[in-house]
C-alpha cells in the first residue's frame, strides 16, 4: 500500500470514485476528509451525491482550512481520503491565507504520516485562460500545488473517462 497517493483529473473524470475504490480496497478503516463547504444549494447537492456514492462505513471530517490538523489528528486511525485539494486551495484563497506557506506545511505533514493518505485534486490548467487576475493566480497556484504534492507522493494517477493512468509508482 502506498503511503501517499495523488489522484488527479478533470471535472467529473471519475477521480473521486477511483480514489474511493483505492480506500475501500485497502481493508483499513476509512476516513473521509472533506474540504468542500455547502455555501449554496448546488454545492450542497454535490456533497450529498458524494456521500451517497461513498456509501456507509466512512468517518467524515469536514475541514475546509486546517487540512494539516485533520491529518495529524487522524493519523493512526485508518486510511484517509482528502477530497479535494483544489477546493482546499480555493478556501485558502477566499480566506486570504498564505497558500504557499500552507502547502509547505502540508508537504511536511504528509511525509510524517504513518497511515496512508489518498489525495484528490483537479487538473485545472488544461482549459481556457481565466479572465480575472484571481482566476489566473488560482490556476497557477493549483498547478504548483499539484506538482509539489506529486513530488512527495509514492503514486500519482491521472483519471480520465473513469480510467486511471499511472504516472508515478
Amino acid at each position: 500500500m502506498n503511503k501517499i497517493t495523488l489522484v488527479t483529473g478533470g471535472a467529473k473524470s471519475g477521480k473521486s470514485r477511483h480514489a474511493e475504490g483505492i480506500v475501500k480496497a485497502s481493508g483499513l478503516s476509512s476516513i473521509y476528509i472533506a474540504t468542500g463547504q455547502a455555501l449554496d444549494d448546488e454545492m450542497a447537492d454535490r456533497i450529498t451525491a458524494h456521500k451517497i456514492q461513498r456509501g456507509d462505513g466512512w468517518q467524515t471530517i469536514e475541514e475546509p482550512l486546517d487540512l494539516c490538523g485533520a491529518l495529524v489528528r487522524t493519523d493512526g486511525q485508518g486510511i484517509r481520503l482528502v477530497d479535494c485539494l483544489t477546493l482546499w486551495l480555493s478556501n485558502l484563497f477566499v480566506a486570504e491565507l498564505d497558500w504557499d506557506a500552507k502547502l509547505s506545511e502540508l508537504l511536511v505533514v504528509l511525509q510524517t504520516q504513518q497511515s496512508p493518505v489518498v489525495l484528490v485534486t483537479n487538473e485545472v490548467g488544461g482549459g481556457i485562460v481565466p479572465m480575472s487576475d484571481m482566476g489566473r493566480r488560482y490556476r497557477d497556484a493549483s498547478g504548483v500545488m499539484n506538482q509539489r504534492i506529486a513530488e512527495v507522493a509514492d503514486a500519482v494517477l491521472l483519471v480520465t473517462c473513469g480510467l486511471p493512468l499511472s504516472l508515478k509508482g
